[in-house]
């Protein structure tokens, strides 16, 4: 260091004065090999200034910048399966899993009614049995009348919007039940319940009723018990309702709804006969729009699926008795449910 004495003369602390003015820097490592100046931090910045979000993005997370989008649309895949309800659920061991349905595919023979030929089926069987209550019409005239009114569309059909008819068989007494507008009304307010089959967005209906020029994709029909056995087939002699995609000279498809169900229930059903009978109408309505088979209880003691065929049974082990080919006796029983959706 050096003396400064000032220029006005002596009398000044003496001042310490730097030889050198840059700041102490590390030097470069003395034991690796080569000659030159390293890089600087600064050359490094400039260069991640040039990149894209694209580059610097891939630069900091590597190969998880390529799997964090697929993550993402997996998830959203699987959110708006579990949402909306539709996609292939697994099958439990030994079981038949039918999936999702065919939207708009009714297949060509009566789903619904215990099947033709079925043999090992215990006639005494209680759960099949129809239980006491009010009374009903035995036989109708096997024609029907179509209940007036109309329902503009509802339910988003992005794939398909059904046109249905609502009808009740001549010859019926509905009195007892609020006459024909109040089987009406539950058709209507059942398939536009949220937690009905429009809680599918590719499925909506349209309801019609003759006076405009629409073809009704099928004909919801109440009716005899009689004229039921003519259209389902009564070869188990229970009491069902079914779903025939073409019956009838003119070839039609109608969904049965047998008014002695409608009036009494079903035993295995633990209900009451209001949910009941939003049951059979979603049940049924179910076949006409794709579903071609019966789903058996997917859990013990959780809510039936409303394809499983509530009205013989809730019971794996009874429901395998009436349907064998698709429900398959494993002990399972599950809870009455009258919904497609019933936590929408």
């Amino acid at each position: 260091m050096t003396y400064d004495p000032g220029r006005s003369g002596g009398g000044r602390a003496p001042v310490l004065r730097e030889r050198f003015r840059e700041p102490l820097r590390a030097q470069r490592d003395p034991l690796a090999g080569g000659a030159g100046r390293p890089r600087s931090d600064r050359d490094v910045h400039r260069q991640w200034r040039k990149q894209s979000w694209l580059g610097r993005f891939v630069s900091v997370y590597g190969w998880r910048a390529y799997a964090l989008p697929v993550l993402m649309v997996l998830t959203a895949v699987v959110v708006y399966q579990t949402v909306t309800g539709i996609g292939v659920r697994s099958p439990a061991v030994g079981e038949t899993s039918q999936g999702p349905p065919t939207i708009g595919s009714a297949g060509t023979s009566i789903i619904g009614a215990p099947p033709r030929g079925l043999t090992e089926f215990d006639v005494n069987l209680p759960t099949g049995v129809l239980p006491n209550g009010g009374p009903f019409t035995e036989a109708g005239a096997m024609t029907w009348h179509m209940v007036p009114g109309i329902e503009p569309k509802f339910g988003q059909g992005t794939e398909k919007v059904f046109a249905y008819t609502i009808e009740v068989e001549d010859g019926l007494d509905t009195t007892a039940f609020g006459g024909d507008e109040a089987f009406a009304r539950m058709v209507d307010q059942t398939l536009r319940n949220p937690k009905g089959w429009t809680h599918t967005p590719q499925i909506g209906f349209v309801r019609v009723d003759g006076t405009q020029p629409i073809t009704p994709d099928f004909r919801i029909s109440l009716t005899s018990p009689l004229t039921v056995r003519e259209g389902c087939g009564y070869e188990i002699p229970l009491e069902a309702s079914c779903y025939n995609p073409s019956y009838g000279a003119n070839s039609e498809p109608r969904v049965f709804i047998n008014e002695a169900r409608w009036v009494r229930g079903a035993v295995p059903f633990q209900g009451d006969i209001g949910s009941y009978r939003q049951y059979l109408i979603n049940h049924e309505v179910g076949h006409a729009i794709g579903y071609q088979h019966h789903e058996p209880c997917e859990k013990q003691d959780g809510l039936a699926p409303v394809m499983m065929q509530q009205t013989f049974g809730t019971s794996n082990d009874d429901a395998a008795k009436f349907d064998p080919e698709w429900v398959k006796a494993d002990g399972k029983t599950c809870r009455f449910n009258p919904w497609p959706a019933p936590i929408a």
